[in-house]
């Protein structure tokens, strides 16, 4: 079968489904999509909610609780042990299948009457203000952390305590303000870097001690600016850059520094026929980012361990999966959000070891299952083949007139969270206006009824910083005027202060939600350009502009000797960008 050209219904752009899509989508015996890569992917993520949480009652226990659902919500919301707990049963919501009317509709009616667990937490200790977070201790406002201790602000941290503002980290210790950094030690504004020892402002380095401010580097101890020092001479440099009188031009000579240095194209590693960014030890994995693992798979979005998967959003350990928003453990989970250790699930949502199920919500430990309710095996496959051929026949059409046929993810409008609740105001930020336009709910920044008592720019050196803080409600910077959900006001918590008192740091001037936006800023997009590398033979290219023009001279010699390199390839640095982009080639003979 040859490549085919289609029209996305939802942005009316021209997407390619290449022969081995085909054979995925037959393998799976479900229909070639209709959405292209990206609008598929801002779909499904429309459903997942992970900084906006909110006090409320639990609607079994009544309790006050956190959740990410406000206060009233369609349906029921338990906390964590009434939800996991026999005194309600989700069967007891169960309806038969309608063919008058359209399957999704029916669906969406079970969404807004079965409970949902108001934060997904597994197995912590004190980590009430957590979400997506399992073995986890003393844990405060993170979100995506596993088997982390005494650590707050952070997202995507594994394996890892005492870290701060810090994203995307795994094995790290007594870090602060990290991004995508490995086995980092009393390291701080690192990004990009791994193996770290009491090094601070490192971009693309590896296994340094006692480092600040460089670039590139690997294997190397007290260097100032990329500069080697004498460790006296590096401890003067040090201090005196941290006075304020300093501070500027530091800042500056390695903001010059960082881009006077090539990039690598793209950040995989240990990897055969990938495309995409931040990918390890994976193979035959096309348009993936942050992937780990992963065989045969197209379209993913931090995961894995994943085999033989398309167009998937936070999974890991499963197989013969196809258009997810968060799975663990699951084999043939289809067009769903939020199932765990399943089989054979479809069109369900907040499901749990679970088989053979299609349509169901809130269930546990259940097998051959529509819309909740049960049948034998032989009316299960009858039914559920009936549905399938329905769902052509009937098909549902959203409030701005698309169409779902069997094979299509839920619509948008089935989530339960405002465009600015979800995840896709961090990839993909709209204002109000925008996110109207488009057709998505939006949420107006509640009325604040507490009184700021401290302005950022009133804070105190941290050294002078006592417990009388910890009752100052801070002003953010931002005053509530950016697009990164602003809280307008925030508070230090008791462990925080000791951390920064304990690491010499500064009290923060931005609140948790702007200071996430500003980390997730430092990221490339979630988007691939088709280009050359940039080596020109015995130095790069000259990249023009506004400003500068940014020329590095290599410093080894080249497959390619004084020839421009020939390589090419799919890179997240846009053409217009001013960075320095290397292929794995080139990049390796600079900087390895």
């Amino acid at each position: 079968m040859n490549s085919e050209t289609k029209i996305c219904q939802n942005c009316k752009q021209s997407f390619t489904i290449e022969p081995e899509d085909f054979d995925f989508y037959e393998r799976i015996k479900v229909p070639p999509p209709t959405w292209c890569p990206q609008c598929r992917f801002r779909r499904r993520i429309i459903f997942r909610n992970e900084l906006n949480l909110y006090r409320r009652k639990c609607d079994l226990c009544g309790k006050n609780i956190v959740s990410v659902y406000k206060s009233p919500s369609a349906f029921p919301v338990y906390c964590n042990s009434c939800w996991f707990s026999d005194d309600w049963d989700p069967l007891v919501y169960g309806t038969s299948y309608d063919k008058n009317s359209p399957f999704l509709a029916q669906f969406r009616q079970l969404l807004d009457k079965v409970p949902r667990l108001a934060l997904n937490q597994f197995k912590n200790t004190n980590c009430e203000y957590t979400n997506f977070s399992a073995e986890c201790k003393n844990c405060y406002l993170s979100v995506s952390i596993l088997q982390c201790e005494d650590s707050a602000y952070s997202s995507r941290a594994f394996y890892s305590r005492d870290v701060f503002d810090c994203l995307d980290i795994s094995r790290c210790e007594n870090c602060y303000q990290c991004v995508r950094c490995e086995q980092c030690s009393r390291t701080t504004f690192a990004q990009f870097s791994e193996s770290l020892i009491d090094s601070h402002y490192c971009f693309d380095c590896k296994g340094l001690t006692n480092c600040f401010g460089c670039v590139a580097l690997r294997n190397k101890s007290y260097h100032f600016l990329n500069q080697p020092l004498g460790k006296e001479e590096y401890l003067r440099r040090v201090a005196e850059v941290r006075t304020n009188d300093n501070w500027g031009k530091f800042m500056e000579d390695y903001r010059q520094l960082i881009f006077s240095r090539p990039r690598r194209y793209a950040y995989i590693l240990k990897s055969q026929i990938c495309s995409g960014d931040y990918i390890v030890n994976s193979k035959n994995s096309k348009n993936c980012f942050f992937i780990k693992d992963l065989i045969n798979s197209k379209n993913v979005f931090n995961a894995s361990n994943l085999k033989d998967s398309y167009d998937i959003s936070w999974d890991d350990d499963s197989e013969l999966s196809y258009e997810v928003m968060s799975g663990e453990k699951d084999y043939s989970f289809r067009l769903g959000a939020s199932c765990w250790y399943s089989q054979f699930v479809e069109y369900s949502s907040f499901c749990l070891d679970s088989k053979n199920i299609f349509g169901c919500v809130g269930l546990r430990k259940k097998e051959f299952c529509i819309l909740n309710k049960l049948y034998s095996e032989k009316d299960f496959l009858v039914r559920r083949e009936d549905i399938v051929r329905g769902m052509g026949e009937n098909v549902y059409r959203d409030a701005r007139g698309r169409t779902y046929s069997y094979g299509e993810f839920l619509p948008p409008e089935f989530s339960s969270f405002a465009y600015n609740e979800t995840v896709n105001q961090q990839y993909f930020p709209l204002n109000r206006e925008g996110a109207v336009a488009k057709g998505y709910a939006w949420l107006e920044p509640e009325t604040k009824e507490y009184q700021i008592t401290l302005s950022e720019s009133n804070l105190p050196e941290i050294q002078r910083a006592d417990e009388s803080i910890l009752q100052e409600t801070i002003g953010c910077a931002h005053q509530g005027e950016c697009n990164q959900q602003c809280t307008t006001a925030f508070k230090v918590i008791p462990q925080e202060l000791q951390f920064y008192k304990r690491m010499n740091l500064p009290l923060p001037r931005l609140c948790p939600n702007c200071r996430h936006y500003e980390r997730l800023a430092q990221r490339n997009p979630l988007k691939l350009w088709h280009r050359k590398c940039q080596c020109a033979g015995r130095k790069s290219e000259a990249r023009n502009t506004k400003s500068e023009t940014t020329l590095y001279q290599n410093t080894a010699a080249h497959f390619h000797k004084d020839e421009p390199c020939p390589n090419e390839f799919e890179t997240s640095y846009a053409p217009e960008r001013k960075e320095i982009v290397y292929c794995e080639a080139c990049y390796n003979a600079e900087v390895v």
